[in-house]
C-alpha cells in the first residue's frame, strides 16, 4: 500500500477548472457548445478512437488521440483572455480513502480537467524494491515507500480513467528525497535524468514487475504523455529544469510566484509555478497548497478539532481570493497544489472540492491541466502574452483589453487588503520543516 510517510513528505498540485464559453474563451472543440465536462455533453466524448496497440510489455499501449480536449485558438487582437485554473495533485495514486476517484467524479461533473502527478514507485511492488536507486542512495530505498498489489491495480484503474476523460498524468518522480542529504535539492543534471528514466521504466513495465498481466494496459505511450512535473518539497529545480529542456519538456511547476502570467525560462519550458494567495485573517500569504495551510495553521500536525472547519474555510476563502483577484484583473492562470490527504480531518480537501464547485463553472473559466494550458500559451502571439505579464497582481489593463499596451501600466479593479511579499520561508519551502 501507498506509504503514510508521504503525508509529511510532498507539497501538492492543482486543478484546472474548464469552460466553454461560445465565441470568447480562447479555446475551440468544433460545433459542440456544451461545456467540456458537462455530463453526456463533453467535446471529444468517444472512448479513445483506436483499438489499443501494445508498447513494450503491454503495461502500456497508443490508442489514439486523447479525448475530451479542446484545441487551444489564438486570441484575436484586443480579446479578453480566459481565466484558466489549474488543479494538480502530487504524488497521485488511489489508496483507501479513494480521494483519487473520488475528485475525479467531482472534475467530471463540474467542467474540469486535472494534472495527476504520479509517483513512479507506486507502480513498482514492495517485493521488487531493488529496481530502483535514487541518486546518492543506496538501492530499494524510498523516503516515501513502494505499493502493494491491491494499491497497483487501483492506481491504475484510476489512471486509466482519468486520461480518458482528459485528464494530464504527469510525474512527482521516485523517492521524494528531501533536504541537504541526498535530498533532490543536491543531484546534478545527469542525476535528474536518471530519476526520470527510472519513474518512466516504471510506468512502462508496471505489468511485469507486479506480475497483473492479465489487467488492462494505461491508454497512452508515457515517453509522449510525460511532459512536466513537481519535484518534491519544490527542490531541485534548477537542475531539473535543465534535464527537462533536454528531454524537449514543456513546462515545470516547482518554482514559487505571483499571480501573474507565465513565461519560459532559457531551457524553453513554460515556468507554472506554484503562487502566493492570501490567507484570510492574516497579514501574509501563502503558498496555493494545502500543505501549507497545514502548516501555517497546525504546523502540519493533527490539531483541535473544533478548527478543522474555520482552517478550512479560511483556504477555501483564499484560494477564491485569489480567483477573484485574476478573473477580475489579470486573468492570470491561477495554479493550485493539491494531495491526496485527510489532514485536519478532511478539511483541505474540502476546501478544494468548494473551490471547483464555485469557480470551473463560472463563464470564460477553463478548468485544465497543465498540459492543455501549455498547448493554448503555445498558441498565442509571444508579443501578446508579453503584454499581459506587464499586469501586476489584480490588475487589469487601463481601457480595457484592447488598449493593452506593452508598457501600459495596469489599474487595480478590486481592493485586496495589503500582503506582505509572501509567508515566512518555513511555510513555502517546507523541506527542513519535514
Amino acid at each position: 500500500m501507498i506509504a503514510a510517510t508521504h503525508a509529511t513528505k510532498r507539497i501538492a498540485v492543482g486543478v484546472i477548472a474548464a469552460a466553454l464559453a461560445a465565441g470568447a474563451a480562447g479555446c475551440s472543440s468544433g460545433p459542440a457548445q456544451t461545456k467540456p465536462g458537462a455530463p453526456g455533453g463533453r467535446p471529444g466524448a468517444a472512448a479513445p478512437n483506436l483499438a489499443p496497440h501494445l508498447i513494450g510489455d503491454g503495461s502500456t499501449a497508443y490508442t489514439g488521440l486523447q479525448p475530451h480536449l479542446l484545441k487551444p485558438q489564438r486570441l484575436k487582437p484586443g480579446q479578453q483572455p480566459p481565466q484558466f485554473v489549474v488543479f494538480s495533485w502530487d504524488g497521485a495514486g488511489e489508496d483507501s480513502q479513494r480521494l483519487f476517484s473520488h475528485f475525479r467524479e467531482v472534475a467530471k461533473e463540474n467542467n474540469a480537467t486535472m494534472t495527476y502527478f504520479l509517483s513512479g514507485v507506486y507502480m513498482l511492488p514492495e517485493d521488487k524494491a531493488n529496481l530502483y536507486t535514487a541518486p546518492k542512495h543506496s538501492p530499494g530505498r524510498s523516503d516515501i515507500g513502494f505499493n502493494d498489489l491491491k494499491g497497483i491495480k487501483d492506481t491504475v484503474t484510476q489512471l486509466r480513467a482519468a486520461w480518458e476523460e482528459g485528464n494530464e498524468i504527469g510525474t512527482h518522480f521516485n523517492g521524494h528525497y528531501c533536504g541537504p542529504d541526498g535530498g533532490v535539492g543536491t543531484w546534478s543534471v545527469d542525476e535528474w535524468k536518471s530519476e526520470i528514466a527510472q519513474a518512466r521504466s516504471f510506468v512502462k513495465n508496471w505489468k511485469t514487475n507486479s506480475g497483473l498481466k492479465t489487467e488492462a494496459p494505461l491508454p497512452f505511450d508515457y515517453d509522449k504523455e510525460l511532459v512536466g512535473g513537481r519535484t518534491p518539497c519544490l527542490e531541485g529545480q534548477k537542475n531539473f529544469v535543465k534535464a527537462a529542456g533536454d528531454l524537449g519538456w514543456r513546462y515545470d511547476t516547482s518554482g514559487v510566484n505571483d499571480q501573474v502570467w507565465p513565461k519560459k525560462n532559457p531551457n524553453g519550458v513554460w515556468d507554472l509555478s506554484m503562487q502566493l494567495v492570501p490567507v484570510p485573517g492574516r497579514d501574509f500569504q501563502t503558498l496555493s497548497m494545502d500543505y501549507n495551510f497545514y502548516m501555517n495553521q497546525s504546523n502540519a500536525m493533527t490539531g483541535d478539532a473544533d478548527q478543522h472547519e474555520y482552517w478550512g474555510n479560511q483556504m477555501r476563502d483564499g484560494l477564491l481570493q485569489a480567483f477573484a483577484r485574476s478573473y477580475d484583473g489579470n486573468r492570470a492562470p491561477l495554479i493550485i497544489g493539491n494531495h491526496f490527504e485527510s489532514w485536519n480531518g478532511g478539511a483541505y480537501m474540502r476546501a478544494v472540492e468548494d473551490t471547483i464547485k464555485t469557480v470551473c463553472n463560472k463563464r470564460d473559466v477553463h478548468c485544465v491541466s497543465f498540459r492543455q494550458l501549455a498547448d493554448w500559451l503555445d498558441a498565442q502571439d509571444p508579443a501578446v502574452l508579453a503584454k499581459f505579464g506587464t499586469l501586476k497582481v489584480g490588475e487589469a489593463p487601463t481601457g480595457g483589453w484592447a488598449a493593452l499596451g506593452a508598457a501600459q501600466p495596469g489599474v487595480p479593479v478590486r481592493p485586496v487588503a495589503p500582503l506582505k511579499p509572501g509567508a515566512p520561508q518555513s511555510a513555502i519551502r517546507q523541506a527542513a520543516a519535514r
